[in-house]
């Protein structure tokens, strides 16, 4: 028995509904990014100030991306870009701050 075989164009990489979610891939590009920077810039506390902010807006960013995520594939990064942000926010916070020498 013949199929008809539909070919797969434009299809997101973090899409298994076969449909393109460029929205979505983006805020997990943005997110991951911003989990990365919190995460690496965490350890230093001279950079308590980047790595609060980028903290705060990566959780921010994943939080919407997973409020409107469509498949599994696109809410797994996006929870571990919230975590590495949320361990950059945290320690950020516990180093200085969002505004801690900034403002007197």
């Amino acid at each position: 028995m013949a199929h008809a075989v539909r070919p797969r164009s434009s299809v997101s990489l973090f899409a298994t509904d076969g449909k393109a979610h460029p929205l979505q891939d983006a805020l997990v590009a943005v997110t991951l990014a911003l989990g990365i920077l919190a995460f690496v810039t965490a350890w230093f506390h001279g950079l308590h100030l980047i790595s609060s902010w980028s903290g705060l807006i990566g959780i921010l960013v994943g939080a919407y991306g997973q409020y409107i995520s469509v498949t599994t594939r696109e809410r797994f990064p996006l929870i571990l870009g919230i975590g590495a942000s949320a361990i950059g926010f945290f320690l950020g916070m516990a180093h200085g701050g969002l505004f801690g020498g900034v403002v007197g």
